[in-house]
């Protein structure tokens, strides 16, 4: 395995014109240390894990040193913040050190979030607090475990440094990992900006190095976003089908790979409800559980927008015009396997009336769907570990008989659907009052063994794991007064 000092820097995005960012180096934090990592993405950079508890390490990944070969930047973006253009963001708090290409011939561009202030900040002091970061690294871990496109957290590197939000916090850094953090944003700054040459060039280096099969196009651009946007339906349908709410779906917060990204108020349903609003600042209720498919579709048509001077309005809006269907085709897919149905004609409106009879008796989504796995199709409504998590036992008892017959019609044996349903429906996910107990271990005497304890546990979403059964119970009566919002 090679030291973190040898690994090869190919620094794509810092070889763009100085238009896209501005070179910074991080702000160094006193006397770092480490919290926690993740071995699965140390793996992503051929790193064995002994490498990360030296001390070299930890202070390069707390932006106190940078190696041979990083050339940090912090990129220049826009975006529609709550459905309003704000014209320059950019990476305030987030300083990229450069991409390191693998032996498997993979490129991950590796980003300090939390690193200190840079010429977007906009009067921020450019720090992350620990408690964000651990919300941060366990979910986005967490995510790629459940199988939903996502950046990844490779550790947490925390300090004593005072931090000032709502109360004094310490500071922390999350090292994040992605192909590319270029977002929807990054394009949309230049066409408010009326710069057309930025945009074709920025369109021209995505393509090359992440669509590379459109570079053959005599036209690559129209299908470059019609790929993207296929990609956003297909993530969609992912966190549609897992339960999971981002909280600040602005277009700045797009990944043009279709990737997760920016953790910063999220949460996964507990009690199913379609209007769930997970950020507290969310006053409007904007980026709604049940409004995300259609929030992607809005944030497609403003990067369609930005991309119009590659193509006629006409095309950019065929290039668009798939995701509907797309989202559909995509969710229907994944909630036909969580349920154990078939594609079919009859399969939606079972799923739909399923949905509604949660929402109804406000019945947890995740623990419902763990339990339809072990369904006995010849008990039929008579099956009461469901049966009882609903007030409304009629509803249910009409519900279950039509899935006793789409199943019976299907003709699958309980034993070997429940097997498959098992590998799509996880029994552990990071519920909001599990990263509060780990936060508030973890902030009250450095106690950061919770944390571990879940990274273990959420790296393994669909496994029975008796020792951590407790952790797949409905949240306590206490988990409701927990705010999450975009202060942090």
């Amino acid at each position: 395995m090679p030291k973190f000092e040898s690994l090869t820097f190919d620094n794509g995005f810092s070889r763009l014109p100085e238009a896209y960012y501005s070179r910074v180096c991080p702000t160094p934090v006193p006397d770092p240390y480490l919290v926690c990592y993740s071995p699965e993405a140390l793996a992503l950079l051929d790193l064995d894990t002994s490498e990360i508890t030296r001390p070299e390490l930890i202070e390069v990944l707390a932006g106190n040193r940078l190696l041979p070969g990083m050339d940090a930047v912090a990129a220049l973006y826009g975006g529609h913040q709550f459905g309003h253009y704000v014209p320059q963001l950019g990476d305030g708090r987030a300083i990229l050190l450069g991409e390191v290409r693998n032996a498997a011939g993979e490129g991950w561009e590796i980003q300090l979030k939390g690193a200190g202030r840079t010429p977007y900040s906009r009067g921020g002091d450019g720090r992350a607090v620990l408690r964000s970061s651990i919300r941060e690294f366990l979910c986005s871990e967490a995510m790629h475990a459940l199988g939903v496109p996502t950046t990844r957290a490779l550790c947490i590197v925390g300090s004593d440094r005072p931090v000032y939000r709502e109360d004094e916090e310490t500071a922390a850094l999350v090292t994040r990992l992605a192909p590319s953090f270029v977002r929807f944003g990054s394009f949309e700054v230049f066409y408010y900006r009326n710069q057309i040459e930025p945009i074709k060039h920025l369109a021209d280096y995505v393509i090359a190095r992440y669509y590379p099969e459109l570079a053959a196009l005599s036209d690559p651009y129209p299908e470059f976003l019609r790929q993207v946007s296929l990609r956003t339906a297909d993530l969609m349908a992912h966190w549609q089908a897992v339960g999971f709410s981002h909280g600040v779906m602005n277009t700045d917060n797009m990944s043009i790979l279709g990737l997760t990204l920016d953790y910063g108020p999220f949460g996964f349903l507990d009690a199913f409800d379609p209007g769930y609003v997970c950020n507290h600042s969310d006053t409007s209720g904007r980026y709604a559980f049940d409004q995300q498919p259609d929030v992607a579709a809005w944030n497609i048509t403003k990067l369609a927008q930005a991309l119009v001077s590659l193509m006629s309005v006409e095309t950019a809006s065929d290039a668009i015009g798939g995701y509907p269907q797309a989202f559909g085709k995509a969710y229907l897919e994944r909630m036909a396997a969580k349920f154990g149905l078939p594609q079919n004609a009859d399969t939606a409106p079972l799923i739909m009336d399923a949905l509604q009879l949660l929402a109804q008796n406000r019945v947890d989504y995740t623990i419902f769907l763990r339990r339809l796995c072990d369904f006995d199709s010849a008990a039929g409504a008579l099956n009461p570990a469901l049966r009882d998590l609903f007030l409304d036992r009629a509803g249910f008892d009409a519900w279950a008989a039509r899935y006793t017959a789409a199943l019976h019609q299907q003709g699958a044996d309980d034993a070997s659907r429940g097997q498959a349903m098992r590998a799509v429906n996880p029994k552990y996910i990071l519920r909001n009052h599990l990263a509060e107990i780990a936060i508030r271990r973890a902030a009250d005497d450095r106690n950061y063994s919770e944390i571990n304890r879940l990274h273990t546990l959420l790296t393994h979403p669909f496994d029975e794991q008796p020792e951590y059964e407790t952790y797949a119970a409905e949240p306590p009566d206490w988990a409701r007064k927990i705010e999450v919002s975009c202060s942090s």
